[in-house]
């Protein structure tokens, strides 16, 4: 971004540069002196107080009118008076005027108008009433010189300042951007707001949107490699109460949740388990999608007594997983997901399975992941790097112990590959990307 907008501004300069109308300047150079035989330091400072004075008045618009009817110039007296200025030599009695014009040679005739301005000026000021010979006397020095080549604009000055300001800009930007982000990005992040263990931290891979699962590529594929490491992590945790019923979820939509569960779910059926993968996103269900598994029943059916259990499990043939779709989307997700059927039936699972991976919706817009990892062993929460805020995942930790869910480990997904020294750990560096895109828009 740093070097993105140093080169915009680089642009800028160099378009102005090359566009802006090339001005040329003229400069004559005056001499303010006493014309009296007083003494040589009261002269001095006599003069030296005058000067200033006569150069802030020969910019002014009177004489601008006096050089414009003098000239016949078609300029207004405000227009002439922005091309001229008169500046000081400092300790010295010279005043410079220099005069901008796009025509050098209508510079320099104009500086020299402004000169002869500027005798007449201090011969008519500073002789008294009466007399015939001026206190003070300009004297042209330096008549008003031909330029050769443009003062403005200048190409070397222009392109190095824009350069410089561009990168300055560039980083200003940045670190702002940093100091205002509040949004997930390293394990401390994390740690602010809990002391549960990160399972895995996914690198963002682009072609996940094309090849979402990891049945999809090759058994060593980078991917792969990840969620064998999440696999693995998965099944050390809470081993004292021997967890088996994981609810994965996130804080907010757009997480990455589905396929992390799907993927989860494939890679433990994959190691020969007895695995289930339960769609419970009743509002907006799509993992069975990603499996081109059939949704006419599932979990509502079952809840509701139409159709069995057993009736109800589909398989994956790829991986021999089992899949209990969402069924049809219910008017009431959250009192079917809290009612003593859903009980039942998580026990049921519990006793066949030796895991069941359960795909919930995210914990802060509804009550539903909460009410479902209060039943289940716990919850997996996906966190996106760069999307989840601090506090929207605070908030999600405190949304589960509200209902005396255990969080039991995190998924850090969608981490830049470049992110390689911030002591991620558990697979970090595998290419596994936005993982629910396409096929799970809202997960």
């Amino acid at each position: 971004m740093v070097v993105s907008i140093g080169l915009v501004v680089l642009a800028a300069a160099a378009l102005y540069t090359f566009t802006a109308t090339p001005m040329y300047q003229s400069t004559a150079r005056m001499f303010i002196s006493t014309t009296s035989e007083a003494d040589a330091v009261q002269s001095s400072n006599f003069t030296a107080q005058r000067v200033a004075s006569y150069a802030d008045l020969v910019t002014g618009e009177t004489r601008a009118q006096a050089v414009i009817d003098a000239l016949d110039l078609d300029l207004g007296p405000d227009e002439l008076a922005a091309k001229v200025t008169a500046e000081v030599k400092p300790e010295t009695n010279n005043i410079l005027i220099r005069v901008s014009d796009p025509e050098p040679a209508e510079a320099q005739r104009i500086a020299q108008a402004y000169a002869e301005q500027m005798q007449d000026l201090v011969d008519e000021l500073e002789t008294p009433p009466g007399a015939t010979v001026a206190v003070l006397k300009a004297s042209i020095v330096d008549p008003a010189n031909a330029p050769e080549n443009p003062f403005s604009p200048q190409p070397v000055r222009n392109l190095g300042l824009g350069l410089i300001l561009g990168l300055l800009l560039g980083v200003g930007i940045a670190v702002l951007r940093e100091l205002l982000d509040t949004t997930v990005k390293s394990l401390e992040d994390l740690s602010t707001s809990t002391e549960t263990p990160l399972l895995g931290a996914i690198a963002y891979d682009a072609g996940t949107r094309t090849r979402p699962l990891v049945t999809d590529l090759e058994s060593h594929a980078p991917r792969v490699e990840a969620f064998r490491v999440l696999r693995t992590n998965i099944q050390f945790v809470d081993v004292d109460q021997q967890a088996k019923v994981f609810v994965v979820t996130s804080a907010v939509p757009e997480e990455g949740k589905t396929t992390t569960a799907v993927n989860l779910a494939l890679t433990l059926a994959q190691a020969g388990g007895r695995t289930l993968l339960v769609e419970c996103d009743l509002r907006r269900p799509k993992a069975t999608a990603a499996l081109g598994v059939d949704n006419a029943v599932g979990v509502t059916t079952v809840l509701v007594g139409k159709v069995s259990l057993a009736d109800a499990l589909q398989k994956h043939d790829a991986t021999g997983l089992a899949v209990l779709a969402s069924g049809a989307v219910p008017p009431n997700p959250a009192e079917l997901l809290q009612s003593q059927a859903m009980s039942t039936m998580l026990a049921s699972l519990r006793a066949d399975y030796d895991h069941v991976i359960i795909d919930a919706p995210p914990l802060l817009p509804v009550t539903d992941a909460a009410l479902l990892a209060s039943q289940a062993d716990g919850a997996v929460v996906v966190v996106r790097w760069g999307k989840t805020t601090r506090d929207q995942f605070s908030s999600a930790i405190e949304r589960l112990g509200q209902v005396g869910a255990k969080p039991l480990g995190l998924v850090l997904n969608m981490v830049p590959s470049n992110r390689k020294s911030d002591g991620y750990g558990y697979g970090y560096g595998y290419g596994y990307g936005y993982g629910y895109a396409p096929i799970a828009k809202d997960d």
